[in-house]
């Protein structure tokens, strides 16, 4: 756990739970499976792309929602372009937009690498919007395709000031069962992810033109199994060591949670036609899907058994997008730093000493849309 990572600012942003991924290369470096469940769906954006009205005059516009550090967002959007370069002479443009508070270094060092675009065209550009996915962001119909690749996970707000059993909405998993959420709970979280959907849809709506596309991909849960578990099991089990020993009082434990939320994909499809959601109307769904990934690093381990390996690379994997809200909630002063870093060192030590007890598997669930002509 040496790798150096640069936090986020904790400046509040409008409509954000968190202030970003962990930056310095640290997200780009451990979203290895996040992009094995972006690039599972990728045919069906090329589909689109090939299939995607571009009459008229101006750039193509493509804009992925939640890009992180960039590599995942680069790589995903490159797929589409391909096919778009081969259509038109028109001008490509390509827009990663996140939090401001993201960090956006690596993105902007990669899209020119060496002067050049790096989709290998002349004529593609690139740029970054910084602002909430849940406001609109970009020109009303300026937008041809539209991405989100497990940022929509986010939440918008928190529903309730405090979850006192659990740092996860969705509850521990079966073989941990080391907390609770209760149903009043569960439900205002589920209340606000499918009006959080509507919510995007209304802001995407505005910005795609009639016919574009948009493809909405983000972790969740199925009838057997679900993302958070294990990953915050493990992460609660560590938080709470520190809790036992005084490190982190009893109040700061029960108001800081993930504000994440494991949608099914019922919980992802249905707003689309909720007309009590508002945004029924604005969008046909073409193809939707839940579907589960081979996680890289639980496959690295069971070829090789090496266990110090497989403890480093599943908490770097969770750590780059649970740190930021972990150090926001605990108190700025001096020992944060360190108690953060003891807290993913403690998480490690207690993977290694029961991996059975943190079995993780990776659920997805997707959407690829089109925007109605209404």
């Amino acid at each position: 756990m040496s790798a150096q990572k640069t936090p986020a600012p904790a400046s509040p942003v409008t409509h954000a739970t968190t202030t970003g991924m962990t930056g310095g290369g640290f997200y780009n470096q451990n979203s290895t499976p996040q992009w094995d469940a972006t690039a599972a769906v990728l045919e069906h954006l090329e589909a689109a792309a090939d299939a995607l009205p571009i009459d008229g005059n101006g750039p193509v516009c493509l804009a992925d929602f939640g890009c992180s550090e960039g590599r995942n967002s680069i790589a995903a959007l490159s797929k589409p372009v391909t096919r778009l370069v081969r259509r038109t002479d028109r001008p490509i443009q390509t827009i990663h937009s996140d939090l401001p508070t993201n960090d956006f270094s690596s993105l902007l060092r990669s899209l020119r690498p060496e002067g050049h675009s790096v989709f290998g065209h002349p004529n593609v550009y690139s740029s970054v919007v910084g602002g909430s996915m849940y406001d609109q962001l970009l020109p009303d119909r300026s937008l041809h395709i539209a991405t989100t690749f497990n940022a929509i996970g986010f939440l918008s707000r928190k529903p309730i000031a405090t979850l006192p059993g659990y740092i996860f909405p969705n509850g521990p998993s079966a073989v941990r069962n080391n907390g609770f959420v209760s149903e009043q709970d569960q439900a205002a979280f589920s209340k606000l992810a499918r009006q959080d959907i509507a919510t995007f849809l209304k802001a995407r709506a505005r910005e795609l033109v009639p016919g574009g596309k948009l493809l909405l991909q983000v972790f969740g849960a199925n009838e057997t199994a679900s993302t958070c578990d294990g990953i915050y099991d493990l992460l609660n089990d560590a938080v709470l060591c520190f809790v036992e020993d005084g490190s982190i009082s009893q109040d700061v434990y029960e108001a800081y949670f993930q504000p994440v939320y494991m949608r099914t994909l019922e919980e992802l499809t249905g707003p689309v036609n909720d007309p009590a959601l508002g945004a029924a109307g604005l969008f046909q769904i073409d193809y939707a899907i839940s579907y589960e990934i081979p996680v890289s690093f639980n496959q690295r381990f069971s070829a090789v058994g090496d266990l110090d390996a497989y403890a480093r690379d599943y908490v770097n994997f969770f750590r780059a997008f649970t740190e930021a809200v972990l150090r926001n909630a605990l108190p700025a002063n001096d020992q944060r730093d360190t108690l953060v870093e003891q807290i993913y060192e403690k998480a490690i030590q207690l993977l290694k000493a029961s991996p059975d007890l943190y079995p993780f598997r990776y659920i997805a669930v997707a959407a690829l849309m089109t925007r109605t002509r209404n």
